[in-house]
C-alpha cells in the first residue's frame, strides 16, 4: 500500500525559491525528566519555505540541543540546511514532493531530522498550495487521533503517582513512564496498583538497560504493560530480540529504527512488536510512509512519537497519526502541556476524551504559526535564496 501517492498524484509541480532558517528558545512549562538529563528551555529551529508563487510555510527541525537522543543537535542541523540540504532544493522544481527524501538522502549522509525539515516542509508546502489538508495529501484517513502522555523520571513513586493521576484524570488514552534502573519497577507497580488495571500503561527506558538487567525487566511482566520501550542500546537490534523471547510484555522500538531498512531487519529479527515513528528520526514523511506500510502487512501496531515539538512539529505529527496503522496513541499533547504559550493559532487541544481532531478543513497543517512571536523569540536567522 502506497500512502502519499495515488492520493496527492494531482499535486501542481512545486519550486522552492527561498529557505529561511530561524532558532528561537521558548520555555518549558515545567521541566521535563529523562535518563539522559533535565530539560528547562528548548532550542528550537524552524524552517520556512516559499515557493514561486509566494506561498509560504514553516517546518521545524527537532533536532535537540545536545546529542543524547540522536547525534544530530540544534547546531550541526543549522550547518547541515544551510551549507548542504538547503542548497539542493532551493530553484529546483519537483513534480511531487515524494521526490525530495531520495534527493537529499543521496547528496547527504545521516543528518536524518534536518532533512525531515525540508522533505516534510515540501509536503506541507504542496498541501497548502493545493488548498489541501497535509493529512490527506499524505492519504490519512482518520478525522481524530488518539493522544497519550509522557511522564518524565520523579523523584519518588508517590510523586509519579500523583503525575499518573493527573493524566488518567485529564483524559489522555495511554500513560507512558520514563524509567531508568533503580526507578523502574517499584515506581510502576506503584502507579498500577493505584490506577488500576484499566489505564494502559507503557514505560520508555531509552537505552538505559543491559541484558543483565534482564531480571529486574520481566519484573515488569506481571504489571500488564501495553510496551517496554526501548530499553536497550539504541544501535541494538539482536540483543532486543533476545530480550523479546524473553518477555511477555511486547518490546517497542523507538531510537533503533532510523530508517524503512532497520524497521525491515527489526520485524524479521523479532526484535520488538511495536514501533514508534518519529518522522523527524527517520528523515521525514517518506521514510515514515514506507515503515508504517510495511508494520502494517505484517500485523505490527505503529504510533507517533514526539520530540517536545512546538505547535509546528505538532501539526506535522497530528497528519501522519491520521494513517490507519497508527493504532496506538500518540504522543500528540495539546500545546498547554508544554508551553505557556505557543507559537501557533490555534493552539493544539484535546478533547475529555483523550483526542485530538485533525484539521480537515483548513489546508496545510490546519494552524496558522503566528510570525511576530517568531521573529520576538529568534535568537539567530539565516536565508537560503
Amino acid at each position: 500500500m502506497r500512502r502519499g501517492g495515488e492520493e496527492a498524484a494531482d499535486l501542481e509541480e512545486l519550486r522552492v525559491e527561498c529557505v529561511d532558517l530561524r532558532e528561537i528558545r521558548l520555555a518549558l512549562r515545567r521541566p521535563f525528566r529523562i535518563s539522559s538529563g533535565t530539560r528547562h528551555e528548548l532550542r528550537v529551529l524552524l524552517v520556512r519555505l516559499r515557493s514561486s508563487d509566494g506561498t509560504r510555510v514553516w517546518s521545524e527541525c527537532v533536532a535537540e540541543e545536545r546529542p543524547e537522543y540522536s547525534p544530530e543537535t540544534v547546531d550541526t542541523a543549522w550547518i547541515a540546511l544551510s551549507e548542504w540540504l538547503a542548497p539542493l532544493i532551493v530553484g529546483r522544481s519537483f513534480d511531487h514532493p515524494a521526490a525530495v527524501d531520495p534527493l537529499l538522502a543521496d547528496a547527504v549522509r545521516g543528518h536524518r531530522m534536518a532533512r525531515a525539515a525540508l522533505e516534510m516542509g515540501a509536503w506541507n508546502l504542496a498541501a497548502r498550495r493545493a488548498g489541501r489538508p497535509l493529512a490527506d495529501v499524505l492519504g490519512g484517513e482518520r478525522r481524530e487521533v488518539e493522544t497519550g502522555i509522557s511522564v518524565g523520571i520523579q523523584e519518588d513513586p508517590d510523586r509519579l503517582v500523583e503525575r499518573a493521576r493527573e493524566a488518567s484524570r485529564q483524559g489522555y488514552r495511554k500513560v507512558k513512564l520514563k524509567i531508568e534502573p533503580g526507578a523502574d519497577v517499584e515506581y510502576v507497580s506503584t502507579v498500577r496498583e493505584a490506577l488500576g488495571d484499566d489505564i494502559a500503561l507503557a514505560v520508555d527506558g531509552n537505552a538505559a538497560y543491559t541484558l543483565d538487567d534482564v531480571d529486574r525487566l520481566r519484573r515488569l511482566d506481571d504489571l500488564g504493560l501495553l510496551m517496554i520501550e526501548q530499553p536497550l542500546d539504541r544501535e541494538d537490534l539482536v540483543r532486543h530480540a533476545r530480550l523479546q523471547r524473553e518477555l511477555r510484555t511486547p518490546i517497542c522500538l523507538d531510537e533503533s529504527i532510523t530508517g524503512p531498512a532497520r524497521a525491515e531487519d527489526m520485524l524479521e529479527l523479532g526484535s520488538g512488536r511495536i514501533v514508534n515513528v518519529k518522522p523527524g528520526r527517520v528523515g521525514g514523511f517518506g521514510p515514515s510512509i514506507r515503515i508504517h506500510d510495511l508494520c502494517m502487512a505484517r500485523d505490527v501496531p505503529v504510533w507517533c512519537g514526539g520530540m517536545l515539538e512546538t505547535g509546528i512539529g505538532r501539526g506535522y505529527n497530528v497528519a501522519l497519526a491520521s494513517l490507519p496503522n497508527f493504532r496506538l496513541p500518540g504522543d500528540l499533547s495539546p500545546s498547554a502541556r508544554y508551553w505557556e504559550r505557543d507559537i501557533v493559532d490555534p493552539e493544539w487541544t484535546m478533547d475529555d476524551e483523550g483526542r485530538v481532531t485533525v484539521p480537515r478543513d483548513r489546508p496545510g497543517i490546519g494552524v496558522e504559526v503566528d510570525e511576530d512571536r517568531v521573529e520576538e523569540l529568534t535568537v539567530r536567522r539565516a536565508e537560503i535564496s
